[in-house]
């Protein structure tokens, strides 16, 4: 009954995440100062970066939901799918500011989606602590990830940077959390190749 009850909630996530509109339980994040006109150049940068961030809020809902739909730690999956829930607020940020700058999602997400819950699936089988560790690992390398796009965002789409700095406080809270939850350090070359990975994805999806 769990198994049918996991697939269940899988095939929702996959649905929502990659065909529908996602609502943010949280208001997106207020700027600090008020944004100013960009130019095309500027705004196709803009588009370009967040199409990047939206696909790596789509990957973070597959992944939760593979680690949550194989674990047998009751407590764990509860914290896997809060992490997914609060993760929905930057997937619905991340799309209503494409949306806001005329950029469209990448046209790769289901198949970002596929990949990523694979990898969870992979992750979650070899047992709690390591699939908390990838999770502490993957969240670690997201955040340096965002911390490079606040450097090339446009000074003038502070709603964007109001997003961007937002996630990354976010996913600097989830890796802790991971940690303490029991997450183990990941082998170098663990690491590596998800760095490999994360870079072919972002290399793609900032163009297509």
């Amino acid at each position: 009954m769990r198994s049918l009850d996991s697939l269940l909630q899988a095939a929702d996530s996959a649905l929502r995440t990659v065909f529908a509109r996602p609502n943010a339980a949280r208001n997106a994040p207020e700027p600090t100062a008020p944004p100013s006109s960009l130019n095309e150049r500027e705004r196709k940068l803009s588009g370009a970066l967040m199409r990047v961030n939206h696909v790596g809020e789509v990957c973070a809902q597959a992944l939760y939901t593979a680690q949550a739909a194989v674990t047998k730690d009751v407590s764990l999956r509860a914290h896997l799918l809060d992490a997914a829930h609060e993760e929905t607020d930057h997937l619905a940020w991340t799309r209503q500011r494409l949306d806001a700058l005329g950029a469209k999602p990448s046209l790769l997400n289901p198949v970002w989606y596929a990949g990523a819950f694979a990898l969870g699936l992979i992750a979650g089988k070899l047992g709690d602590p390591l699939s908390l560790g990838f999770v502490a690992e993957t969240e670690r390398q997201v955040e340096a990830h965002l911390s490079s796009h606040l450097s090339r965002l446009p000074a003038g789409d502070t709603e964007s940077r109001a997003v961007v700095l937002q996630m990354k406080i976010d996913e600097a809270r989830h890796a802790a959390a991971a940690v303490d939850a029991g997450g183990i350090e990941l082998p170098t070359p663990a690491k590596a190749l998800m760095h490999v990975a994360s870079k072919v994805m972002t290399t793609v999806a900032h163009r297509i």
